[in-house]
């Protein structure tokens, strides 16, 4: 089997994962998205491996290590989407970006005086 075919293959896989990166707005197809460059990543690293005989078979370990971290990113991935989805109520990725409190509002900042009582009772709370 010629090397172009799995790269070509790879090369999809990898476009596919980036456009579903760029254009989800939901977190969890945001992290299919970045499985599918990752597996993208181990079919290369396979193919080439197969290609050039590597008697070390360095491209099999790695990928078995690209899996392993594939592994944890989703494990860790997923820890915080359902953080995020009890605290919001949604998965929306735009919602997601403010790190604040969802119930504080910038009013209750806005209407705060400034003077220096104002700053010491925040720095205290």
């Amino acid at each position: 089997m010629h090397l172009a075919y799995p790269v070509v293959l790879a090369a999809l896989l990898f476009s596919v994962g980036v456009y579903g990166v760029l254009a989800r707005r939901n977190v969890i197809l945001v992290l299919m998205s970045v499985e599918l460059m990752l597996n993208a990543v181990n079919l290369n690293l396979v193919a080439f491996d197969a290609w050039l005989r590597d008697s070390l078979h360095a491209g099999q370990a790695l990928t078995l290590f690209t899996i392993t971290v594939a592994a944890a990113e989703i494990g860790l991935g997923l820890a915080i989407v359902l953080l995020l989805f009890r605290a919001r109520g949604t998965a929306d990725i735009d919602r997601a970006t403010a790190l604040g409190d969802p119930a504080e509002t910038t009013a209750d900042v806005e209407e705060a005086p400034v003077g220096t009582e104002a700053l010491k009772g925040r720095a205290t709370a």
